[in-house]
């Protein structure tokens, strides 16, 4: 441990890790959704059902899926998810001009 200024024991600070598990399902992505193609993966996520706070909520999952899973992804999964990645920014893109 060590000493703060005024000579106390300072405490040693939790190590932060990933959250491992999900804590509610109420806008979970369909089980099995990250195996199949950007293009689907793309439009299942912008949808109301999945993200009823709209698309970047989707596109949120997303990120979360890619950075969770890190180097376990293959080549050609990867490249997929990053399609649906690369579909769902022109998506929001689009979302925000309409909306200007």
């Amino acid at each position: 441990m060590t000493r703060t200024a005024r000579g106390k024991r300072a405490r040693a600070r939790p190590v932060k890790r990933w959250v491992r598990t999900v804590t509610t399902d109420s806008t979970a992505p369909p089980r099995g959704l990250f195996t199949k193609d950007g293009r689907t993966i793309a439009r299942v996520l912008a949808s109301r059902r999945v993200s009823p706070k709209g698309i970047t909520s989707g596109f949120r999952m997303l990120l979360f899926f890619i950075n969770r899973a890190g180097r376990g992804l293959t080549r050609a999964r990867r490249a997929e998810l990053l399609r649906a990645k690369t579909l769902m920014q022109a998506m929001i893109a689009e979302e925000r001009r309409a909306g200007r």
